[in-house]
């Protein structure tokens, strides 16, 4: 007997397995900063994964840069290297799973440039999206005993956000001809270039990757990071990601991804012994509920297609 499954499962199975990966992404990369690496050169380590495995796919798609360059550039700068390098740079201040839960308030920051600056009226749902993200992410916080949290990594948080609103943006911008696996490849090339000249990896430290991490409280080597962070976490999450996408509609797609929160919260809990406390936890689950609400109302409101992220993701 053939087993043989249907497009919707096939594309929600990979939509899991692309949300899985985004998730890995933090917890991984925290270990290395703890051994003195930079989020800049982490970002770098990263993506140079992602550019290894998919530079074929970029010579291959090399004329749609010729065309639409400008696209090409602002998906590489915002939505693929900035959202990592915030990210980073705000999961080395702050726990994971607070840092990612902030970076899925992107949807939220296009809502806003849709009501402020193109004057569209959004969906109902989309503003209690946005009221329920907000109450969410002071329960979070816990804001009424103080913010407790580095106030730079909240910031870091917040434009990654920012950043993961291109997603939805430049998707917006880009023509139906543009397939959507270019944007990855091209824009990760970029991103890799802009990286390469602002972290200067010649100065990386690459002695400290002969130092062991700690994972579960378990010494690894730190080279099991880098290779799940590249190969795993980037590379493979960004092409199920778009391979998901192709199968399902975006609003489902993006919806399944916000497993990536649940994914990065346990393995951050697990990993590195990051855990939530029960008024944290509530809050994470209405931070997740609005930011979904106000991201389906993106989507239909930009008519955007959005890789299943964070996520950069990401997360």
């Amino acid at each position: 007997m053939h087993w043989r499954l249907s497009t919707k499962t096939t594309g929600l199975l990979l939509a899991l397995l692309s949300a899985l990966a985004f998730g890995g992404s933090g917890p991984f990369a925290r270990p290395l900063m703890d051994l003195g690496l930079t989020p800049l050169h982490v970002t770098w380590l990263r993506l140079c994964g992602m550019v290894l495995v998919l530079s074929p796919v970029a010579w291959h798609y090399r004329l749609v840069m010729v065309r639409q360059w400008r696209l090409m550039l602002a998906y590489g700068v915002f939505p693929i290297a900035g959202v990592q390098a915030f990210y980073f740079a705000s999961v080395a201040r702050i726990p994971v799973g607070i840092a990612l839960l902030i970076e899925f308030l992107g949807p939220i920051f296009v809502l806003l440039w849709v009501v402020s600056v193109r004057k569209q009226p959004v969906a109902r749902t989309a503003v209690w999206g946005v009221l329920l993200a907000v109450v969410g992410l002071a329960a979070l916080l816990e804001v009424w005993q103080g913010i407790r949290l580095d106030v730079l990594g909240l910031m870091f948080a917040l434009a990654a956000a920012a950043c993961q609103a291109g997603y939805f943006l430049l998707s917006d911008a880009a023509q139906d001809d543009t397939p959507p696996l270019a944007l990855i490849a091209l824009g990760g090339t970029i991103a890799f270039i802009l990286m390469t000249l602002i972290a200067q990896p010649w100065s990386l430290p690459w002695s400290l990757l002969r130092n062991p991490i700690s994972l579960a409280g378990t010494p690894a080597s730190a080279w099991v990071a880098v290779f799940w962070l590249g190969i795993v976490s980037t590379a493979l999450a960004y092409v199920t990601g778009v391979a998901a996408i192709r199968r399902l509609s975006a609003p489902v797609a993006g919806g399944v991804a916000y497993l990536e929160v649940v994914t990065a919260i346990l393995l951050a809990w697990v990993l590195l012994g990051q855990a939530l406390n029960g008024v944290q936890m509530l809050g994470a689950s209405i931070v997740v509920l609005g930011a979904y609400l106000a991201q389906r109302s993106a989507s239909h409101t930009v008519s955007a297609e959005i890789p299943a992220h964070e996520r950069e993701t990401s997360s």
